[in-house]
Protein backbone atom coordinates (compact mmCIF):
# COMPACT_ATOMS: atom_id res chain seq x y z
CA UNK A 1 0.00 0.00 0.00
CA UNK A 2 1.48 3.38 -0.93
CA UNK A 3 1.39 4.71 2.61
CA UNK A 4 4.03 5.34 5.23
CA UNK A 5 3.16 2.57 7.70
CA UNK A 6 5.29 4.09 10.45
CA UNK A 7 3.41 7.36 10.18
CA UNK A 8 0.10 5.54 9.89
CA UNK A 9 0.83 3.43 12.97
CA UNK A 10 1.73 6.50 15.01
CA UNK A 11 -1.40 8.36 13.91
CA UNK A 12 -3.71 5.37 14.45
CA UNK A 13 -2.23 4.63 17.89
CA UNK A 14 -2.67 8.25 18.94
CA UNK A 15 -6.27 8.23 17.73
CA UNK A 16 -7.14 4.84 19.25
CA UNK A 17 -4.88 3.25 21.90
CA UNK A 18 -6.70 -0.09 21.58
CA UNK A 19 -5.69 -0.32 17.94
CA UNK A 20 -2.17 0.61 19.01
CA UNK A 21 -2.18 -2.21 21.55
CA UNK A 22 -3.40 -4.64 18.93
CA UNK A 23 -0.60 -3.65 16.55
CA UNK A 24 1.96 -4.09 19.36
CA UNK A 25 0.53 -7.51 20.20
CA UNK A 26 -0.25 -8.97 16.77
CA UNK A 27 1.98 -7.00 14.43
CA UNK A 28 0.96 -5.52 11.10
CA UNK A 29 -1.09 -7.36 8.52
CA UNK A 30 0.53 -9.31 5.71
CA UNK A 31 0.13 -7.75 2.27
CA UNK A 32 -2.28 -9.26 -0.23
CA UNK A 33 -1.21 -8.40 -3.77
CA UNK A 34 -3.74 -7.32 -6.34
CA UNK A 35 -4.35 -9.06 -9.63
CA UNK A 36 -2.27 -6.58 -11.61
CA UNK A 37 -5.21 -6.05 -13.95
CA UNK A 38 -8.39 -4.07 -13.38
CA UNK A 39 -10.76 -6.49 -15.11
CA UNK A 40 -9.27 -9.55 -13.43
CA UNK A 41 -9.52 -7.83 -10.06
CA UNK A 42 -13.16 -6.86 -10.53
CA UNK A 43 -14.11 -10.33 -11.76
CA UNK A 44 -12.43 -11.80 -8.69
CA UNK A 45 -14.29 -9.41 -6.40
CA UNK A 46 -17.61 -10.43 -7.98
CA UNK A 47 -16.82 -14.12 -7.48
CA UNK A 48 -15.90 -13.51 -3.83
CA UNK A 49 -19.09 -11.62 -2.95
CA UNK A 50 -20.83 -13.15 0.08
CA UNK A 51 -18.76 -16.34 0.06
CA UNK A 52 -16.26 -17.79 2.49
CA UNK A 53 -12.71 -17.26 1.26
CA UNK A 54 -11.87 -20.92 0.61
CA UNK A 55 -15.04 -21.63 -1.36
CA UNK A 56 -14.69 -18.41 -3.33
CA UNK A 57 -11.06 -19.16 -4.18
CA UNK A 58 -12.01 -22.60 -5.53
CA UNK A 59 -14.77 -21.17 -7.71
CA UNK A 60 -12.51 -18.38 -8.92
CA UNK A 61 -9.85 -20.89 -9.93
CA UNK A 62 -12.38 -22.90 -11.92
CA UNK A 63 -13.73 -19.72 -13.52
CA UNK A 64 -10.26 -18.67 -14.72
CA UNK A 65 -9.65 -22.17 -16.06
CA UNK A 66 -12.93 -22.39 -17.96
CA UNK A 67 -12.34 -19.08 -19.76
CA UNK A 68 -8.91 -20.20 -20.90
CA UNK A 69 -6.55 -19.12 -18.13
CA UNK A 70 -6.49 -15.36 -18.73
CA UNK A 71 -9.20 -12.95 -17.65
CA UNK A 72 -10.08 -10.75 -20.61
CA UNK A 73 -13.40 -9.37 -21.77
CA UNK A 74 -13.11 -11.39 -24.97
CA UNK A 75 -12.39 -14.62 -23.11
CA UNK A 76 -15.37 -14.14 -20.80
CA UNK A 77 -17.76 -13.25 -23.60
CA UNK A 78 -16.52 -16.18 -25.66
CA UNK A 79 -17.37 -18.69 -22.93
CA UNK A 80 -20.77 -20.37 -22.80
CA UNK A 81 -23.04 -19.43 -19.93
CA UNK A 82 -23.37 -23.13 -19.10
CA UNK A 83 -19.60 -23.37 -18.68
CA UNK A 84 -19.52 -20.35 -16.39
CA UNK A 85 -22.31 -21.83 -14.30
CA UNK A 86 -20.51 -25.16 -14.31
CA UNK A 87 -17.50 -23.48 -12.72
CA UNK A 88 -19.69 -22.74 -9.74
CA UNK A 89 -20.86 -19.21 -10.47
CA UNK A 90 -24.40 -18.42 -9.40
CA UNK A 91 -26.79 -17.07 -12.00
CA UNK A 92 -26.50 -13.57 -10.51
CA UNK A 93 -22.69 -13.65 -10.58
CA UNK A 94 -22.65 -15.03 -14.11
CA UNK A 95 -24.87 -12.15 -15.25
CA UNK A 96 -22.68 -9.65 -13.39
CA UNK A 97 -19.42 -10.92 -14.88
CA UNK A 98 -20.91 -10.96 -18.38
CA UNK A 99 -22.22 -7.42 -17.90
CA UNK A 100 -18.80 -6.30 -16.69
CA UNK A 101 -17.08 -7.87 -19.70
CA UNK A 102 -19.64 -6.40 -22.11
CA UNK A 103 -19.29 -2.88 -20.70
CA UNK A 104 -15.51 -3.07 -20.69
CA UNK A 105 -15.48 -4.37 -24.27
CA UNK A 106 -17.82 -1.69 -25.63
CA UNK A 107 -16.23 1.14 -23.64
CA UNK A 108 -19.24 1.83 -21.41
CA UNK A 109 -16.99 1.21 -18.41
CA UNK A 110 -13.46 2.09 -19.52
CA UNK A 111 -10.92 0.76 -17.06
CA UNK A 112 -7.96 2.73 -18.36
CA UNK A 113 -7.00 5.90 -16.55
CA UNK A 114 -8.52 4.87 -13.23
CA UNK A 115 -5.42 5.92 -11.33
CA UNK A 116 -6.17 9.53 -12.23
CA UNK A 117 -9.67 9.47 -10.71
CA UNK A 118 -10.60 10.00 -7.08
CA UNK A 119 -12.22 7.25 -5.05
CA UNK A 120 -15.81 8.47 -5.44
CA UNK A 121 -15.45 8.81 -9.21
CA UNK A 122 -14.17 5.24 -9.46
CA UNK A 123 -17.03 3.93 -7.32
CA UNK A 124 -19.54 5.78 -9.49
CA UNK A 125 -18.03 4.32 -12.66
CA UNK A 126 -17.84 0.75 -11.43
CA UNK A 127 -21.28 0.60 -9.86
CA UNK A 128 -22.90 1.07 -13.26
CA UNK A 129 -22.09 -2.62 -13.79
CA UNK A 130 -24.87 -4.98 -12.81
CA UNK A 131 -24.02 -6.74 -9.58
CA UNK A 132 -21.19 -4.37 -8.68
CA UNK A 133 -22.09 -2.45 -5.57
CA UNK A 134 -20.13 -0.19 -3.31
CA UNK A 135 -18.47 -3.10 -1.46
CA UNK A 136 -17.03 -4.58 -4.66
CA UNK A 137 -15.79 -1.16 -5.75
CA UNK A 138 -14.20 -0.62 -2.34
CA UNK A 139 -12.37 -3.96 -2.51
CA UNK A 140 -11.02 -2.86 -5.89
CA UNK A 141 -9.86 0.45 -4.43
CA UNK A 142 -8.18 -1.28 -1.50
CA UNK A 143 -6.43 -4.20 -3.10
CA UNK A 144 -5.93 -3.30 -6.74
CA UNK A 145 -5.40 0.46 -6.61
CA UNK A 146 -4.02 0.41 -3.04
CA UNK A 147 -5.85 3.57 -2.08
CA UNK A 148 -4.92 4.66 1.47
CA UNK A 149 -8.23 5.95 2.82
CA UNK A 150 -10.94 3.38 2.04
CA UNK A 151 -13.32 2.48 4.86
CA UNK A 152 -15.66 -0.43 3.89
CA UNK A 153 -18.09 -0.22 6.80
CA UNK A 154 -20.52 -2.73 5.27
CA UNK A 155 -17.91 -5.49 5.30
CA UNK A 156 -18.63 -8.08 8.00
CA UNK A 157 -14.94 -8.86 8.42
CA UNK A 158 -14.12 -5.22 9.16
CA UNK A 159 -17.02 -4.98 11.60
CA UNK A 160 -16.04 -8.24 13.31
CA UNK A 161 -12.40 -7.23 13.55
CA UNK A 162 -13.33 -3.88 15.04
CA UNK A 163 -15.42 -5.67 17.68
CA UNK A 164 -12.54 -8.02 18.53
CA UNK A 165 -9.97 -5.23 18.84
CA UNK A 166 -12.24 -3.12 21.02
CA UNK A 167 -13.72 -5.93 23.11
CA UNK A 168 -17.27 -5.01 22.21
CA UNK A 169 -20.17 -7.40 22.70
CA UNK A 170 -21.92 -6.62 19.42
CA UNK A 171 -21.01 -5.56 15.91
CA UNK A 172 -21.32 -1.85 15.28
CA UNK A 173 -23.85 -0.80 12.69
CA UNK A 174 -22.26 0.55 9.49
CA UNK A 175 -23.34 4.12 10.24
CA UNK A 176 -21.73 4.02 13.68
CA UNK A 177 -18.57 2.47 12.26
CA UNK A 178 -18.47 5.16 9.59
CA UNK A 179 -18.40 7.78 12.36
CA UNK A 180 -15.68 5.90 14.25
CA UNK A 181 -13.51 5.90 11.15
CA UNK A 182 -13.43 9.66 10.75
CA UNK A 183 -10.62 10.08 13.24
CA UNK A 184 -8.33 7.82 11.22
CA UNK A 185 -8.30 9.86 8.02
CA UNK A 186 -6.21 9.62 5.82
CA UNK A 187 -5.27 6.08 6.94
CA UNK A 188 -8.64 4.30 7.04
CA UNK A 189 -7.47 1.58 4.65
CA UNK A 190 -4.81 0.61 7.19
CA UNK A 191 -7.45 0.37 9.91
CA UNK A 192 -9.66 -1.79 7.67
CA UNK A 193 -6.75 -4.14 6.99
CA UNK A 194 -5.98 -4.30 10.71
CA UNK A 195 -9.59 -5.31 11.38
CA UNK A 196 -9.28 -8.19 8.90
CA UNK A 197 -5.95 -9.06 10.50
CA UNK A 198 -7.70 -9.33 13.88
CA UNK A 199 -10.14 -11.87 12.45
CA UNK A 200 -7.25 -13.93 11.04
CA UNK A 201 -5.43 -13.77 14.39
CA UNK A 202 -8.55 -15.01 16.16
CA UNK A 203 -8.81 -17.93 13.74
CA UNK A 204 -5.13 -18.78 14.06
CA UNK A 205 -4.50 -18.04 10.37
CA UNK A 206 -1.34 -15.99 10.97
Amino acid sequence: MPVDLAAATAAITAADPRLGSFIARAGMYGPRPGQGDALASLARAIVFQQLATRAAAAIHGRFVTVIGGTVTAEAILGTKVSALRGAGLSNAKTVAILDLATKVADGTVPLHGLAGLDDDEIVARLTTVRGVGRWTAEMFLLFELERPDVWPVDDLGVRHGWRLIHGEADLLKPRALQAEGERFRPYRSVVALLCWHAVHVERGQV
